[in-house]
């Protein structure tokens, strides 16, 4: 009985502390930047656009956007390349790229349009999408982002 109340335990711990991760980066990033989201009404067929109105999170996403903003990197734990995307709907994302897992992207600059596949975590500037990497555990679904016809994961 102690050996499961142990495992349970490990399992808890590793959960909290890998929505803890992503909410930090949000929360530093928030912090850091005054991030504002317009979100429009008129496409309420937007997956993304939904997902925000219902404040949902862990969600696989995918989308594109013009780069409008680019971060310093968020370097405590694993490093996280980090850009700001304004999709066509209005409604801008937190894009942070694990580049300790995946290739950064070297020539992103503002203007430029990214495509993603990632995991959406809600927040009240709009939202992140992080998890755009391969999981070398293969626990995870991998995610990616395009720039330029290249595919980082």
């Amino acid at each position: 009985m102690k050996f499961i109340f142990l495992i349970v335990l490990i399992v808890g711990v590793l959960v909290y502390v890998k929505l803890s991760s992503s909410k930090n980066i949000a929360k530093n990033t928030e912090k850091k930047y005054n991030i504002t989201t317009q979100v429009t009404t008129d496409n309420s067929s937007n997956i993304l656009g939904k997902t925000f109105k219902s404040r949902k999170s862990n969600i696989q996403v995918r989308g594109e956007g013009i780069v409008i903003k680019i971060l310093s990197d968020d370097t405590e734990g694993s490093r996280h390349q980090r850009f700001i995307l304004k999709l066509s709907t209005g409604q801008t994302l937190l894009i942070a790229h694990n580049i300790d897992l995946a290739p950064r992207i070297g020539s992103l600059k503002r203007g430029d349009k990214v495509k993603f596949y990632g995991e959406y975590d809600w927040n009240t500037k709009g939202g992140v999408i992080h998890w755009t990497h391969h999981d070398p555990k293969r626990k995870h679904t991998g995610g990616w982002l395009k720039h330029k016809d290249r595919t980082y994961q």
